[in-house]
């Protein structure tokens, strides 16, 4: 049965509409969002699917076919921060933050689907959040933007379900474009659509999942945000976006902290990993980009220290099988990396991979192509 069907077997009406938000993956710019710096997402094919109806008696009914469970049904105006509404804290939470924003929304019936991995650093939260506000901005006649929507839904995740992340992620779900990466100015929210069709090149870019599970929720990944904070601070500069890659050296030497010292020379090494990306597909050299990814995790592993053993594993095994590089995308402490490889060694390289995990005795990967694709849209 379709989303809609569905919509109507649950609530006994058709829907007012149906729209779409992706997953994402991104290629370099770890933990640079919070920082003010660079990213380069791209739009996974998977995505969240939501047909939507509005109501005028401030209800708000949603409900997952991907989560056991009923329809879970709040007041809007009751809707409070951190009120443990489990994953309907998502859909909740961008009714919550268009409210507090002065925007109209009295109510409505949600029905959820989606094919993004949970769990798995691929912005699964973040495609909710966005199909959300895509559905109630267009149903309500809000008028908001791409980018509108997108810091909305940051602000349900940060404030109403109470994880610090940056804006890429509800960025590159509302405004990434087919076939491109969106090199993303995460101070200012510019972005530009790079072409990254790699088929033609004789490369493809590959999504290891590994299968454990990370949670951003407990405090790791604020812990990293308030050491940047703590590293700004400390530096004299209102984010560490401030700190050139050339004065790096001196910054760091001016830091007593050990984890803040290493926290900061990741960010801005990567924001200039992103630029040096970029330089190099706007060059026409993708090959290149590369040794860059798994220089990108080199820094997450050692400075950042939010990788893990699987994650190394997979960096590691495919590097060794003839991967032009790779690394851990995402928060961390589990979820996916990527692969950039020649097309023909693919599927060698995909094999030295599920054959490490096996040997280690570890739950088979699941590896798929990361192929760019449309941002939110209605469908």
């Amino acid at each position: 049965m379709s989303v809609a069907g569905e919509f109507e077997a649950l609530y006994g009406k058709a829907p007012e509409g149906v729209w779409a938000a992706p997953g994402r993956v991104n290629l370099i710019g770890e933990y640079t969002d919070f920082n003010e710096g660079f990213v380069m997402p791209l739009a996974l094919p998977h995505r969240a699917v939501a047909a939507v109806s509005r109501r005028d008696d401030g209800v708000l009914r949603v409900h997952s076919a991907d989560v056991e469970g009923g329809v879970v049904q709040l007041a809007v105006d009751a809707l409070e921060p951190l009120s443990g509404t489990s994953w309907a804290a998502y859909p909740a939470g961008v009714v919550w933050a268009l409210r507090e924003s002065g925007h109209p929304v009295t109510g409505a019936d949600v029905h959820l689907a989606s094919t993004v991995p949970t769990g798995a650093g691929l912005s699964s939260s973040a495609a909710l959040e966005v199909v959300t506000a895509l559905a109630l901005n267009d149903l309500f006649g809000l008028g908001l933007t791409r980018p509108e929507l997108a810091v909305l839904a940051q602000r349900a995740e940060n404030a109403f379900v109470g994880v610090p992340c940056g804006v890429m992620d509800q960025m590159a779900s509302a405004c990434a474009d087919e076939g491109h990466v969106l090199f993303l100015d995460t101070r200012d929210l510019s972005y530009r659509q790079v072409p990254f069709d790699l088929a033609p090149r004789g490369l493809r870019l590959l999504v290891v999942d590994t299968r454990v599970k990370h949670a951003l929720g407990d405090g790791a990944y604020a812990e990293r945000r308030a050491g940047c904070e703590a590293g700004a601070r400390a530096l004299g500069v209102r984010t560490l976006r401030e700190v050139p890659y050339v004065q790096l050296p001196d910054a760091l030497a001016r830091l007593s902290d050990e984890s803040v010292r290493r926290y900061v020379r990741h960010v801005v090494s990567d924001n200039h990993r992103v630029e040096r990306t970029i330089a190099l597909l706007d060059s026409g050299d993708a090959r290149a980009v590369g040794p860059v990814l798994t220089e990108g995790h080199a820094s997450l592993r050692d400075d950042l220290r939010v990788s893990c053993p699987e994650l190394d594993l997979t960096v590691e095994a495919a590097n060794a099988a003839g991967a032009l590089g790779a690394r851990m995308t995402g928060g961390g402490f589990g979820g996916s990396a990527i692969v950039l490889v020649e097309e023909e060694a693919a599927d060698v390289v995909a094999a030295a991979v599920e054959k490490a995990f096996a040997e280690a005795a570890l739950t088979a990967p699941r590896i798929f192509p990361a192929v760019p694709s449309e941002g939110a849209r209605r469908i």
